[in-house]
């Protein structure tokens, strides 16, 4: 009884049962290797945007991330934008950034109020970035290309996490996903979209965490 009583507590701490499901299902399969990723130089990328975001950190890793991969910076995706931090971030290293987002936010963000005029004013001097009002299930429906780089912080369950992300790992050369920390769902959606695409996993644990596929 103490054992199952402790069983429960643990799950409904995470009530995500995709999470779960997925979870249990890898204790037959081979163990996922997660590399930490430790950067060798940080540096303030050239534009960055004066809002809070959880995102802050990782800004000065990315120059090390594309470098150290060697990943192209012509065209860059992005889901989940919300003000708009990381888009200005990464319009700093890639030609062009497309964000994608409903930017009405999600059952994990206290936002729920249209935030699309606001970001579209704040980031209109970037001339390289292009935002779009959707839903990433509408996107991925439609969107054929391929880019150099693709980034997933979206509603942080393991569902939509593992749809969004293994879409975005088979059209790029790396995807990138934050809260791998603070979100156990996305780190086991991105041990799975690992496992089913053969890309190497790297884990950077600031700032959240920031899972990388490449």
């Amino acid at each position: 009884m103490i054992l199952e009583l402790a069983y429960w507590k643990v799950v409904l701490s995470n009530p995500d049962f995709a999470y779960w499901k997925a979870a249990f299902s890898s204790l037959a399969k081979s163990r996922i290797l997660i590399i930490p990723y430790v950067p060798e130089r940080r540096q303030p990328p050239a534009r960055m945007l004066p809002v809070d975001s959880s995102w802050k950190g990782i800004e000065s890793v990315l120059g090390d991330l594309i470098g150290r991969f060697h990943i192209r910076t012509n065209c860059c995706l992005e889901f989940g934008v919300d003000t708009g931090y990381s888009t200005v971030v990464l319009s700093s290293f890639f030609s062009s950034v497309v964000g994608v987002d409903t930017f009405t936010g999600d059952k994990h963000s206290r936002k729920h109020e249209s935030i699309y005029r606001d970001t579209v004013k704040r980031l209109s001097p970037f001339e390289n970035v292009r935002l779009v009002q959707s839903d990433y299930r509408e996107w991925i429906k439609h969107d054929k290309n391929s880019y150099d780089l693709i980034h997933v912080d979206i509603v942080h369950t393991y569902a939509d996490t593992y749809a969004c992300g293994l879409w975005s790992a088979l059209h790029s050369q790396c995807a990138i996903f934050h809260d791998t920390e603070s979100f156990p769902s996305v780190k086991r959606a991105v041990m799975e979209i690992s496992r089913q695409t053969g890309k190497s996993f790297y884990n950077f644990k600031e700032s959240y965490g920031l899972g990388i596929l490449v």
